[in-house]
């Protein structure tokens, strides 16, 4: 069977299996989705694994958070020179496979000083790794907001950061985006933010999870207000105990991910819907070979 055939079919199959489980006919013209999975998953697998799971279960890219516990990219081996960085895109190119974003560990809430000029440092070393493989996304993200600093001063210094490195990647084929994370997760604060911040190369991952299990805001509210900005996607699901988020499979949890790509969906949304499995944060969850498997069949029953 040849690659290609093999990449139809396993989207044909995985679409098809989605829609008997979601109890709904399948229009097989549709359009294929973009499906990524983040790197958070699957912590301990090196990059030929990695790549060679995606294209085996129907993926379209990966987004990098990591490779094998190392989060800073540019020291992963696969990166390190010229000549690895061309046998990884080559790889990639073989397995019909794209980079869907690098998720750097970037924050951008420090006051000026040692701190955030490091973290703005790794935040241009992203963007210049994601230039010269071809990978449209670098994420940043605010974190838990300093006590001891004003709110409105940290909102300001993270659209000034967002905006710097914005104005860095001028010139290259990278956006920064920056997620829906921490304490940055209110409409009203990513607005606020997006339009301080707002460049040709900046932008939003809206990370659904994570907003609404905090501020039970409905989807389809939040896309409306955030569309402009909203360029990739992560896409989780669980329960809610204590208040607090705890992982299950795609379609077994309560955050409201039908009214979410709905909107999206009906939004001309044209990025990937990217699976987040924060296996790495959470060594009690699923393995990623279950996980990762399931999520191209799981979020067929969404469209």
């Amino acid at each position: 069977m040849s690659r290609f055939t093999r990449r139809k079919f396993l989207h044909t199959s995985a679409a098809l299996l989605g829609a008997t489980i979601a109890g709904s006919s399948f229009d097989t013209k549709k359009k294929q989705l973009l499906l990524s999975f983040s790197t958070l998953g699957c912590p301990d697998w090196n990059f030929q694994q990695i790549a060679d799971f995606a294209a085996a279960h129907a993926y379209e890219g990966i987004e990098l958070r990591g490779i094998q516990r190392e989060l800073d990219l540019t020291k992963c081996s696969v990166f390190r020179t010229a000549q690895s960085r061309s046998n990884t895109v080559s790889l990639m190119k073989e397995k019909e496979l794209r980079f869907a974003g690098l998720g750097s560990s970037a924050t951008l809430h420090f006051a000026e000083g040692a701190e955030r000029n490091k973290n703005i440092d790794e935040g241009r070393r992203f963007i210049d790794l994601a230039q010269q493989i071809n990978c449209p996304y670098v994420r940043v993200f605010p974190n838990n907001f300093p006590k001891d600093q004003d709110r409105n001063e940290t909102m300001d210094l993270i659209a000034s950061g967002l905006l710097e490195l914005g104005n860095y990647a001028n010139g290259s084929k990278v956006t920064v985006l920056m997620e829906t994370h921490g304490d940055v997760v209110k409409t009203s604060d990513l607005e606020k933010i997006m339009q301080s911040a707002e460049h040709a190369h900046t932008g939003l991952v809206w990370d659904i999870a994570n907003m609404w299990s905090v501020t039970q805001e409905p989807p389809m509210e939040v896309y409306q207000k955030l569309k402009k900005y909203i360029r990739h996607t992560h896409i989780k699901d669980g329960k809610l105990a204590d208040g607090k988020l705890q992982y299950t499979l795609l379609g077994q949890g309560e955050v409201p991910l039908s009214e979410a790509i709905e909107a999206l969906e009906k939004g001309g949304y044209k990025g990937y819907y990217s699976f987040e499995w924060e296996k790495l944060w959470h060594p009690e969850i699923e393995e990623p070979a279950i996980a990762l498997a399931d999520y191209p069949i799981s979020i067929q029953q969404y469209f």
